[in-house]
């Protein structure tokens, strides 16, 4: 990588790879989860997800490159944790409170990571391109928003008992 056109497009595709890791992850985490409300916020965010990820095909398509060629290492690892996690023995409302917890890791992760890409975007004078990376930033937030609320408003107090 020599500049911070190349470092903005390996972190476009390592997006892409982390939103393809995702979209096969998430249908699992839904499928463990007790909590009806927790089902639908993860079945959600799958629907969200495959929209970033075609987000990211547009983007890419714009800028003249290849979406794919990456492999994110670090949702592999955050999927690892949640998929072992998953092969725990605890009640339904532990495995849904540790749901919500691999969930918001993940959420931070792309946060992190949609961050980053929207600065690089501006600086390289992509504004449009900034535009369309902030909407999944903002869905990315909303995400984390609504676990938060599911955690404290009653899935964490239910698994205290």
């Amino acid at each position: 990588m020599k500049d911070l056109k190349d470092l903005f497009e390996h972190q476009l595709k390592d997006l892409y790879s982390a939103e393809s890791q995702l979209t096969k992850a998430l249908p699992k985490m839904a499928k463990h989860a007790n909590d009806e409300k927790l089902k639908e916020a993860l079945e959600s965010h799958l629907e969200e997800t495959k929209e970033h990820k075609s987000r990211l095909e547009v983007i890419c398509k714009e800028l003249n490159i290849s979406p794919s060629g990456e492999t994110c290492k670090a949702m592999k690892g955050l999927i690892e944790e949640a998929e072992d996690f998953l092969k725990e023995d605890a009640s339904e409302e532990v495995r849904d409170a540790g749901l919500i917890a691999d969930a918001q890791r993940v959420e931070h992760y792309e946060i992190s990571g949609y961050g980053t890409v929207v600065r690089y975007a501006k600086e390289l004078g992509h504004k449009e391109i900034a535009k369309k990376l902030q909407i999944t930033l903002d869905e990315e937030y909303d995400a984390d928003n609504k676990l938060d609320k599911l955690a404290e408003g009653r899935l964490n107090k239910k698994a205290k008992k």
